[in-house]
């Protein structure tokens, strides 16, 4: 009787089964919050470097130097630049009272200047704004040889095979001279071109009226000619009170066809990153985030081992791989955009009389926020539902296929946690055997009803659980060695019923086969 009891649970125990459910659902809930964990550090590093104070930087800045228009009736601002004219203005007027703040409201010496300018008062001007342009040669086009006669020389657009490197106009000081650009400058992607660094470059005074008698002299001068294709205007500022730099790049492209095509960049941005205990919360966030990645690339690793070239087979271990490729390069800019920081920073702020390039450090920043964005993409990508449970995903779909409604193991194996924890805090009576047996009960009814079995079925189907449990109760015990016991003809008479009704369980699960095979045999043909 033992062994048929066995037979009729697959040969494998109901402890042993429930146990090994057990462990599945447990697991799944272990690297469930482990993931939880990981896309809550994620977010915090995500977010946690983002300041609203950098929207209003971004902000004031730009309406300083974008809408502020030139005195009088023309309204000339930065934006409406259209014609060589217009930008000697802006220059000469709203550009110049934008940067040069040595007074207050009320005409009085503005506090312990140390010889720079503070724009609103607030933002510490660092190093000399710097100017620069660059030009293309004459003859790096072709004129039609019927306007000749009209016009010889032709310009082409910006390129570095086009672009003019001879000295011009006075050839005395750098603004008319060719600078040769750095080696790890950026290129600056413009709405007609590509340019790089280098150029025919000046930098502007600490004196405002230097400035503008500079300004004069250019224009005077023709320092703009049909040549030049971008000028770039670039300077930075540091705001103490929020511990924000801005890196301003004004850019005015003049295109083959004529004209002036305005563009700007305003990066605000956190070059000194650890300075409050908010900042050093963020750094054990990223150091949190490395351990992550070093668990998730030896679980990646082990699977490898164990899978081999099968491994490649999954779409979702293509997403872990990326997302491991994507986490490595958030650590790389992260770590490669500080040690620059940490290098160039002091250098900068120490040579007050030169131009201080932060737009590559802003540059380097701007290209880790990117990253760490798509990483953070992908790692949502990858959730819960898709990735860590796809077992539980895969057998979902095959049951709404047959269409039965999946029973979610996860939702009970949780339940089951909040139970306990309630019991131990004595804040819930502990479930006796019998309550167990009458919830399982009613558990299972419920679940038949949702897929559309009868009352009567129902109640057929807890009669014979019920013979069944009796039947093993008195036949089936681990305790008994021997398997000879007598039986009374009562006993022998519930067990044939119990025979009988199993029959006819079986007669009908067969007419439903049998009818769910033609259906099938049908829909082929």
């Amino acid at each position: 009787m033992a062994e048929a009891s066995r037979w009729h649970l697959g040969g494998i125990p109901k402890h042993k089964l429930r146990y090994r459910e057990d462990v599945e659902i447990r697991t799944t809930l272990q690297e469930l919050l482990l993931y939880s964990i990981f896309l809550i550090n994620l977010c915090i590093l995500t977010f946690g470097m983002v300041n609203p104070h950098m929207y209003y930087l971004n902000k004031v800045m730009s309406s300083l130097f974008l809408d502020t228009s030139v005195a009088g009736e023309e309204r000339t601002n930065f934006k409406s630049i259209r014609s060589i004219t217009d930008f000697w203005k802006f220059m000469e007027g709203p550009f110049l009272d934008g940067l040069y703040w040595d007074s207050w409201y009320n005409n009085e010496k503005l506090y312990d200047l140390k010889n720079s300018s503070r724009i609103y008062y607030e933002n510490i001007l660092l190093g000399l704004p710097r100017v620069r342009q660059l030009k293309v040669r004459n003859g790096t086009c072709k004129v039609y040889s019927f306007f000749r006669s009209l016009m010889d020389e032709c310009y082409d657009k910006y390129t570095s095979k086009n672009e003019d490197m001879a000295d011009f106009g006075l050839k005395q000081d750098t603004e008319w001279k060719y600078s040769s650009p750095g080696m790890n400058s950026p290129w600056h992607w413009g709405f007609v071109g590509v340019y790089q660094n280098g150029g025919y470059i000046f930098t502007l005074s600490k004196s405002k009226s230097e400035t503008l008698n500079k300004f004069i002299n250019l224009r005077m001068n023709s320092w703009i000619t049909r040549g030049t294709r971008v000028i770039f205007i670039d300077f930075s500022v540091y705001n103490a009170n929020v511990n924000l730099f801005c890196i301003i790049r004004l850019v005015a492209e003049f295109p083959a066809t004529g004209g002036i095509l305005t563009s700007w960049q305003f990066y605000s941005v956190k070059l000194l990153r650890y300075v409050s205990f908010y900042d050093y919360f963020i750094a054990s966030c990223e150091i949190i985030f490395c351990i992550f990645i070093i668990v998730f690339t030896i679980q990646e690793i082990k699977k490898l081992k164990e899978f081999k070239f099968a491994y490649f087979k999954s779409i979702w271990n293509w997403l872990e791989l990326l997302l491991l490729v994507l986490c490595f390069s958030t650590v790389f800019f992260s770590s490669y955009s500080n040690m620059q920081i940490y290098r160039m920073l002091g250098q900068l702020l120490r040579d007050t009389e030169k131009y201080s390039d932060f737009y590559f450090l802003a540059y380097w920043h701007i290209y880790y926020n990117n990253i760490i964005a798509i990483t953070i993409f992908f790692a949502w990508i990858k959730n819960m539902f898709l990735a860590i449970i796809n077992d539980t995903y895969s057998e979902v779909k095959a049951d709404y296929s047959i269409g039965r409604r999946p029973d979610f193991q996860l939702g009970k194996m949780i339940k089951k946690s909040y139970n306990n924890a309630l019991e131990k805090l004595k804040l819930k009576k502990p479930e006796t055997d019998e309550d167990k047996e009458r919830m399982e009960n009613k558990d299972l009814a419920e679940k038949a009803r949702r897929e559309g079995f009868d009352e009567k079925e129902i109640q057929s189907a807890e009669q014979m659980k019920k013979w069944k449990e009796r039947l093993e109760k008195k036949y089936y015990s681990t305790e008994i060695q021997d398997d000879y016991q007598t039986v009374t003809q009562q006993e022998f008479r519930d067990l044939f019923l119990y025979a009988v009704e199993l029959e006819k369980e079986l007669h009908y699960v067969s007419l439903k086969l049998n009818r769910v095979m033609r259906k099938v045999s049908a829909l082929q043909y």
